[in-house]
């Protein structure tokens, strides 16, 4: 089975409506990861099949969540979720953050070559980084905590409606009753990532 066949057997399993151009974006950035990871370091996932579960599906599921034009994915690494994301939401806009230079510079191949306008990579420490405008929704599946998160990123999240965005693994009982008294948890989703042995969860916060 090609990877095209794959995801596009995955996505059956859903109800996201995806085209054939954004399944095929969404192999070429799959190739793209696997070709630079060899050198880059990028995933430590190794295998394109499995990139498509771990990485595209995991953050594809996201969408459905998303209110809003304007998100920010703190600590992108290699573009999980915002790439797979803006693939699938042309029209709103995606700032990829990330301190690391070889991840920003991936990242800048990906939206050169895939010739995503919607993208915006930058290269910055999240809590150095200074937007001119606030964001609708901050984003976020690799901060080790929530309250890291939300004390990091309160700067980025527009004061009238914006949301923090935390992707998670189990339920995290205890971060949930450690946040800070101006955070709130709004929704808690159980997501469904097709193929994908383990819970996932995803926690949307407001400023209170």
């Amino acid at each position: 089975m090609t990877l095209s066949e794959q995801l596009t057997t995955l996505l059956k399993e859903t109800s996201l409506e995806v085209s054939q151009t954004q399944i095929s974006l969404l192999i070429q950035y799959v190739e793209l990861l696997n070709k630079w990871n060899k050198a880059y370091n990028l995933t430590s996932i190794r295998d394109p099949k499995d990139m498509i579960v771990k990485h595209i599906m995991d953050s594809l599921m996201v969408g459905p969540y998303l209110t809003g034009q304007s998100f920010i994915d703190v600590g992108t690494g290699p573009g999980l979720p915002g790439i797979p994301l803006a693939i699938l939401y042309p029209d709103r806009n995606f700032v990829l953050l990330d301190s690391l230079g070889k991840r920003v510079t991936f990242l800048r191949q990906v939206v050169f070559q895939l010739k995503l306008e919607n993208v915006t990579p930058i290269k910055s420490r999240v809590e150095q980084y200074q937007p001119e405008q606030t964001f609708d929704g901050v984003l976020s599946r690799a901060f080790s905590s929530l309250t890291d998160m939300v004390t990091w990123c309160e700067h980025l999240v527009s004061a009238d409606h914006g949301r923090f965005l935390a992707l998670k693994g189990v339920y995290p009982n205890d971060e949930v009753s450690a946040l800070p008294s101006n955070i709130s948890l709004v929704k808690s989703h159980a997501i469904v990532v097709p193929q994908l042995t383990g819970e996932r969860h995803l926690l949307e916060l407001v400023k209170s």
